[in-house]
């Protein structure tokens, strides 16, 4: 990782609970020329929480220096463990990233109450993404591997949920349980760069019926499942929120 991340995490303005890095880089695909999607949450002084004039729940900053690219996003912990109590889960996968560049006692307190906030309701968000993304991958022309790469991830990701009930989304590590054919070369294609990160035509079938596949399957897992129906972290959640703002 390039040290001027950790330059960057250091000058937000609110202390923060944690900082780690999400997108391409934690699904284990970065192009050379990818950018950084650094995720994580911070901490609104009481000022800001109490008074007329709210501080921002949600603090975004962008970076395009030479040789680095990148977008750190914040959310304050109200938010971020409301979010968490949803059927979210992009914010999980932030939260259990290892990909990590600044952590704090309350960010290791927030990943054990966070298996507590899983449900078998999280498929939903994945099926929900994989659809989106294949639309995106089947009106293309040409087709590119990003959008196909993110279709096999956020399922496998979402099976592995159902049945383990622990976040994986780094698809190699993924690939290593489910073992399917091409992910590999795919993965190889769009870390090679552009020039090599569409697919020909006649790929096709081939992905939609992997596609019709693994929908089926996390579907079936979810049913399946032994996970709750409802998140039981709220009153950890809260509990650690005014450990968070009261200091």
């Amino acid at each position: 990782m390039d040290a001027r991340l950790t330059e960057i995490v250091k000058e937000q303005p609110c202390a923060l609970v944690f900082v780690t890095i999400s997108g391409a880089h934690l699904y284990g695909f970065p192009s050379p020329d990818s950018d950084y999607d650094l995720r994580g949450v911070h901490i609104l002084p009481p000022r800001e929480v109490l008074g007329l004039d709210p501080g921002r729940d949600t603090i975004e900053i962008a970076r395009d220096e030479p040789g680095l690219e990148l977008d750190l996003v914040t959310h304050d912990a109200a938010k971020f463990f409301a979010l968490m109590l949803k059927r979210n889960g992009y914010v999980l996968e932030q939260l259990y990233s290892p990909l990590v560049l600044h952590t704090t006692p309350a960010h290791a307190e927030l990943k054990s109450i966070g298996a507590r906030c899983i449900t078998k309701h999280h498929a939903h968000h994945y099926l929900g993404f994989s659809d989106t993304q294949w639309k995106l991958f089947e009106k293309e022309s040409p087709r590119r591997v990003k959008p196909l790469l993110y279709v096999y991830r956020v399922l496998l990701t979402g099976i592995h949920l159902m049945r383990t009930g622990r976040i994986e989304a780094n698809l190699r590590i993924l690939n290593e349980i489910f073992a399917l054919p091409n992910i590999e070369s795919l993965i190889q294609r769009k870390l090679a760069g552009p020039e090599q990160s569409t697919l020909d035509d006649a790929d096709f079938e081939f992905h939609r019926s992997a596609y019709a596949k693994l929908v089926a399957e996390l579907e079936t897992a979810s049913a399946q499942s032994d996970l709750p129906d409802a998140p039981t972290a709220k009153p950890a959640l809260n509990d650690l929120l005014l450990r968070l703002r009261l200091g």
